[in-house]
């Protein structure tokens, strides 16, 4: 008999060797499964074939019980079924217990984004940045990862050689390792090649970015300064780097981009996912409908 500890190690070796997810992926299906095993455990569940679909709803009622969001009970699910399919493929077990259980109503919020004019504010106050290379490396960091809607991990990842700067395009290795190319504007190629004229030689690694330790620049160090900005010129309760990719994706779309690009553009595997920022548009256009015409 295959134990559910020994099942849920294998997939995840499954996942980090043979197909290389995202790390971030990764510890998401490791925390999830975890937390179902520990689940498991506590109930004396030890043999992966004693799991069935009352199991699996028990452990709806356990996550509900401790007031889960239905969007993290989802991602959960999510987890658990690719876990189940692996386990199948491996002949661990016969059924899937998942087979008739649906992910929690989930009315799906809106992200929050940005106004353009907030965006070009930002880089009005990066000017009066004292210090040379961190001037440069904000307005770089800030510009780059707003013009290609870029995830914070991807932005700290980027290398040298992704960036061409004849064709003035760059390659992103995004989620699941997916390569998309993706283009960047004349003012963006701008900014960052000013930044890196001006650490040449200074610092030893092919990434683009660097803290002023010689360290590339990391997921933390991004968001404190995306946050620090952001603060300084909108009320939006989240100022994270994704709040940029948000606004980018809302902002093409405003302005007439067509919604198969913008999927490209932002890495989205389903094309229903990019779909929310036409919710987001159009909350955007009944807004300024109320607050500007004299009908509303």
């Amino acid at each position: 008999m295959v134990t559910i500890k020994n099942s849920i190690d294998n997939f995840l070796n499954y996942l980090k060797g043979i197909k290389r997810v995202a790390d971030n992926t990764f510890v998401s299906y490791e925390n999830d499964l975890s937390q179902f095993g520990n689940f498991c455990t506590d109930r004396n569940f030890s043999e992966l074939n004693v799991v069935t679909e009352k199991v699996i709803r028990s452990y709806i009622i356990y996550l509900n019980s401790n007031k889960t969001k239905p969007v993290s009970i989802s991602r959960k699910l999510s987890s658990l079924r690719g876990f189940f399919e692996y386990s199948i493929n491996k002949e661990y077990i016969t059924i899937n217990p998942l087979v008739y259980i649906k992910n929690p109503n989930n009315k799906r919020k809106l992200p929050e984004t940005v106004s353009y004019e907030s965006i070009l504010n930002v880089f009005e106050l990066t000017k009066m940045v004292g210090d040379d290379e961190e001037r440069l490396l904000i307005t770089a960091l800030f510009d780059l990862i707003y013009s290609c809607a870029l995830r914070v991990s991807e932005a700290c990842s980027l290398k040298q050689n992704d960036i061409d700067y004849e064709n003035r395009t760059i390659r992103v290795l995004g989620k699941g390792t997916k390569l998309r190319i993706i283009p960047i504007g004349q003012e963006t190629i701008s900014n960052i090649k000013q930044y890196v004229i001006y650490i040449n030689g200074k610092y030893s690694g092919e990434n683009i970015f660097f803290t002023k330790s010689g360290n590339p620049i990391y997921s933390k160090y991004v968001y404190r300064v995306i946050n620090k900005y952001l603060s300084m010129v909108s009320d939006v309760e989240k100022k994270s780097p994704h709040v940029l990719r948000h606004a980018a994706a809302t902002h093409m779309l405003d302005r007439g981009a067509d919604l198969l690009a913008v999927k490209e553009i932002l890495g989205h595997e389903n094309l229903s996912t990019t779909q929310i920022y036409t919710h987001v548009s159009i909350e955007r256009l009944k807004k300024t409908y109320k607050t500007a015409h004299p009908k509303s």
